[in-house]
């Protein structure tokens, strides 16, 4: 068994693990177990009924969460011209073309997304084997292969979250940070759930939400029940 250190241990006292708890009643657990001396990511976990080994059951997508992430990011933008000015006016962090790709060919990676323009894709496709293993390239069923890239990256920059399903079948996405109020945390909880939900692949099987935890970045998992997660009431 894994040796536990004193503040988990005194964590792991504060609630039943064996336990699933309504949403609201999770997020709060986590709120008051964090310990952290800074402000904790909350993570929400979901292992879906889906078999990612085949095509049609795999989920990637993006979604804006309406409290937002607590955080702002770096958006970079591949655009030329017009589109150029668009971003800039957006909001957009790095703005270039080639320079960025000889840029980032270098070793530079000071960003957290990458949108271009479609026309891009070609130049910005150099990059595959340094930007895919990192999530970093741009894609368009994630929003960020696009000519309206003004609205991409104010949709970054309020909050929009990438997910993906892993191997196991799992999603993880941060939904917020620890001093979030528990309505905040609960509506972008909702809305990702919601999305998961929407984006049920027609050929997934059986229960479709398996499990579902949420989780502060230096505390322990507390699970939620998946029908009351589902569930149109959530506060209980």
């Amino acid at each position: 068994m894994a040796h536990q250190t004193k503040r988990l241990q005194g964590q792991l006292k504060e609630y039943d693990r064996s336990q699933s708890y309504g949403p609201r009643e999770a997020l709060e657990l986590v709120k008051k177990i964090a310990a952290a001396k800074f402000d904790e990511t909350i993570e929400l976990a979901v292992r879906l009924g889906v078999n990612p080994k085949h095509a049609d059951q795999q989920l990637r997508g993006a979604v804006v969460l309406p409290a937002g992430t607590g955080r702002t990011a770096r958006v970079l933008v591949f655009a030329k011209g017009e589109k150029a000015a668009e971003a800039e006016k957006a909001g957009a962090d790095h703005i270039g073309d080639a320079d960025l790709v000889e840029k980032i060919q270098g070793g530079w990676l000071d960003f957290d997304v990458a949108v271009a323009t479609p026309d891009m894709m070609g130049t910005v496709g150099k990059l595959g084997r340094i930007l895919g293993p990192k999530g970093l390239m741009p894609n368009p069923k994630t929003g960020t292969v696009t000519m309206d890239v003004a609205r991409a990256v104010k949709e970054i920059k309020a909050g929009k979250v990438e997910y993906r399903t892993e191997k196991a079948g799992i999603i993880h996405v941060p939904i917020g940070k620890v001093s979030f109020e528990p309505d905040q945390l609960l509506e972008n909880f909702m809305t990702v759930i919601d999305t998961l939900i929407k984006a049920k692949p027609a050929a997934a099987k059986g229960q479709y939400l398996r499990s579902v935890t949420l989780s502060s970045t230096m505390g322990p998992a507390v699970k939620v029940n998946p029908q009351r997660a589902a569930a149109m009431d959530r506060e209980v």
